[in-house]
């Protein structure tokens, strides 16, 4: 059986989220304790807490604005080892970002052609730092879920759910680390000069629950193809087109338990993305109802 974290996180949130037969299983949610909190983000990291072999260990991000979530791993792996040997490793650590999703008027996916990752790009390699300061970088999955009410008053539950390797959304590490690196304010702007402009990015990637395939199901997607096992079957393959090479990079799809006779499914570039503008839109309007004479 695969020791990779990304199957063990899979596997935890399947059995606490979705019964034998994939379906959703209600729970509860405890209520916002301000703007920042989630209970959902808290929900998940205590589901891989308990569920998880006694060998791993989950911490969670020390603040609402720090980036990954949390992070999944083996100190016994990890402990005095290599840096550069922990970077492509997601059998000793990954880090997981969590990306809660609703339904749009008709049962769409909300933001289907794109997602905010605020100032933070996904990345198939992301950065944290280790007990003494030092920079550690390591493999990086995101979880999308898109959370429904349930029928008890109440009560949630997820309708689809995708464990994605961060490289399916953007493998380019030197422009993450660029944008979460070190950056400079304006200070001193305005009439009186105490004001300040952070510059802070707002960066747009892709949504994996906007392609049909990925919706109402659970998947886990990983560039590596020798995961299928007991517990996870290989559905088909999603490609990525390299926007400056054209090459195209594959990813295998996994669902928990034996799916049959289903036809395996293999699609290149199938999220969907509206063409954009470099120029951003103006702030929205503010209309008085009035009518000047010139």
């Amino acid at each position: 059986m695969t020791s990779d974290l990304s199957v063990v996180a899979f596997e935890a949130l399947h059995a606490r989220f979705f019964n034998e037969r994939g379906e959703a299983i209600e729970f509860d949610l405890r209520d916002k304790r301000n703007t920042q909190d989630d209970p959902f983000d808290v929900e998940v990291f205590e589901t891989l807490e308990r569920r998880v072999a006694s060998d791993i260990r989950c911490v969670r991000a020390p603040g609402p604005l720090v980036s990954p979530d949390m992070a999944l791993f083996r100190p016994a792996v990890c402990s005095g080892q290599d840096r550069g040997a922990l970077r492509n490793d997601s059998n000793a650590i990954i880090g997981l970002e969590v990306k809660k999703l609703e339904r749009a008027a008709g049962g769409a996916i909300a933001r289907a052609s794109g997602l905010d990752y605020n100032s933070t790009p996904p990345c198939g390699t992301i950065r944290g730092y280790d007990s003494v300061g030092h920079p550690l970088d390591m493999r990086g999955f995101y979880l999308f879920v898109c959370l429904e009410r349930g029928r008890a008053v109440g009560t949630n539950k997820i309708t689809a759910l995708a464990l994605c390797d961060g490289d399916l959304l953007n493998a380019d590490f030197k422009y993450y680390t660029d944008i979460t690196g070190e950056r400079s304010k304006d200070v001193g702007v305005g009439s009186y000069g105490d004001g300040a402009n952070r510059n802070r990015p707002m960066v747009i990637f892709a949504n994996p629950l906007g392609a049909g395939v990925l919706d109402h199901k659970v998947t886990l997607v990983h560039r590596d193809p020798t995961l299928e096992s007991d517990m996870l079957t290989a559905v088909g393959t999603i490609a990525r087109t390299e926007a400056v090479s054209g090459r195209r990079v594959e990813f295998t799809c996994y669902r928990r338990g034996r799916v049959g006779r289903a036809v395996p499914f293999n699609l290149v570039d199938p999220f969907p993305s509206p063409k954009r503008s470099e120029r951003t839109s103006g702030r929205g309007r503010f209309t008085v109802p009035i009518r000047l004479a010139n």
